[in-house]
C-alpha cells in the first residue's frame, strides 16, 4: 500500500485562498483537493457545499492519486481534510487518515507537483447522512449537534447566516473546541454548510462512535422555512 498526502486548505470567502497555500508550501509529494470546487458541488438551494456527485467526487480523487491500494494523509485547516476523509468513507475508501499540520516536523515544498492519476471507483454508502426532512420530522429522538461557534449556535446576528440561529434541540459542539460528553442515542453533525460538521463526525468515530451528516446544514435549512430556535 502507496500513502498519498492530500492538501484541503481553504479559506471561507476566498475560493482561490487554499490553492496559493498549496503552491506556496506543502508536504512534499503532496496532491491537492479543493473544499469548493472538488469536495462539494455548486452552492445553491442545497446549500453552500452539497455533496459531490459520485462521479465528480471520483473523477477528483482519482487526479489527487487517491485509489485502490492507496492509503491517504489528508491535511489543512477548517474542516477541509475531515470532510475528505468522511467523503472517502462515504464513497467506500476506508483507507484515510487526518494529520494536524502543526504536528508536521518535516521540510515543506512550494510549487506544483506531478501526481500520478489513479483509479478511483465510488461506491457510495447508505445511512450515514440524513435529509432535512427526515430530520425536521424526528427531531425529538436524535442527538443534533451544532458544530458552529457559539455565537451562531445562540443565534446572534452575522454575516454568514441570512436566518440566524439553530435547529431546535440542538446541542452545541463548536468544531474547533473539544468534543463535550454527548448523551447516547442516534446522533446527527451539522454545522453551517456541512463541512466542520465533518470534524465532530470525526473525533465521534476516534472515541468510537458513528454519526450521520446532515449535508445541507444550516445553509440549506434556512432556506426551508422550517423551525429556527435561539
Amino acid at each position: 500500500m502507496r500513502y498519498q498526502f492530500v492538501d484541503c486548505r481553504w479559506e471561507l470567502g476566498t475560493p482561490k485562498r487554499g490553492r496559493e497555500l498549496y503552491v506556496a508550501g506543502h508536504i512534499p509529494g503532496a496532491s491537492f483537493l479543493d473544499v469548493d470546487a472538488d469536495l462539494s458541488a455548486p452552492p445553491g438551494e442545497r446549500g453552500r457545499h452539497p455533496l459531490p456527485e459520485p462521479r465528480d467526487f471520483a473523477r477528483a480523487a482519482a487526479q489527487a492519486g487517491i485509489g485502490y491500494g492507496v492509503f491517504v494523509v489528508a491535511y489543512g485547516n477548517m474542516g477541509g481534510p475531515e470532510r475528505l476523509w468522511w467523503l472517502l468513507r462515504h464513497f467506500g475508501h476506508d483507507e484515510c487518515a487526518v494529520l494536524d499540520l502543526e504536528a508536521w516536523r518535516g521540510p515543506l515544498r512550494a510549487g506544483e507537483e506531478r501526481i500520478e492519476p489513479a483509479d478511483f471507483d465510488p461506491l457510495p454508502r447508505s445511512g450515514d447522512t440524513i435529509e432535512a426532512d427526515e430530520l425536521a420530522e424526528r427531531l425529538d429522538d436524535l442527538v443534533v449537534v451544532d458544530a458552529r461557534v457559539p455565537e451562531r449556535f445562540r443565534g446572534e446576528e452575522n454575516p454568514i447566516d441570512k436566518v440566524s440561529g439553530r435547529i431546535p434541540g440542538a446541542r452545541n459542539a463548536p468544531w474547533n473546541d473539544p468534543l463535550p460528553d454527548l448523551p447516547d442515542g442516534e446522533l446527527v453533525a451539522y454545522c453551517g454548510s456541512g463541512v466542520t460538521a465533518c470534524v465532530t463526525l470525526h473525533r465521534l468515530w476516534l472515541a468510537g462512535r458513528e454519526g450521520k451528516l446532515y449535508p445541507g446544514s444550516w445553509s440549506e435549512w434556512e432556506q426551508l422555512g422550517l423551525p429556527v430556535e435561539r
